[in-house]
């Protein structure tokens, strides 16, 4: 990708589920007014981000579009583990204590008794 958001990538855009595409897109198009806004008062310092902004809508459209027609599948939704707070202790081992643990010794010497 030549031109765009670095963040916006085809391969990025693969991972996200519909309901966050849905949600980028709001936000493209959300900036791509503030830029037209910024254009036509004579604001916009960066030309180039329009044609960026426009092109990451492209992007989203044909993502959606495709995973509509089956072309490009659908992620499915991974649920993550909880991640520990900070400052907790770790997890609890359910190992057992080193004198309950039976060896092949120990069971030899309680067979012979």
């Amino acid at each position: 990708m030549a031109v765009g958001s670095k963040e916006l990538g085809t391969v990025e855009l693969d991972t996200f589920e519909n309901d966050r595409l849905v949600d980028e897109l709001k936000k493209a198009k959300e900036e791509l007014f503030n830029l037209r806004f910024q254009s036509a008062t004579g604001q916009l310092e960066s030309h180039g981000r329009l044609r960026a902004v426009k092109r990451d809508i492209a992007r989203i459209y044909t993502v959606i579009r495709e995973r509509e027609l089956g072309i490009r599948p659908t992620p499915v939704a991974v649920e993550t583990p909880a991640k520990p707070k900070r400052g907790s202790k770790k997890a609890e081992t359910t190992e057992a204590p080193a004198d309950e643990v039976t060896t092949d010794e120990n069971t030899a010497e309680e067979a012979s008794k």
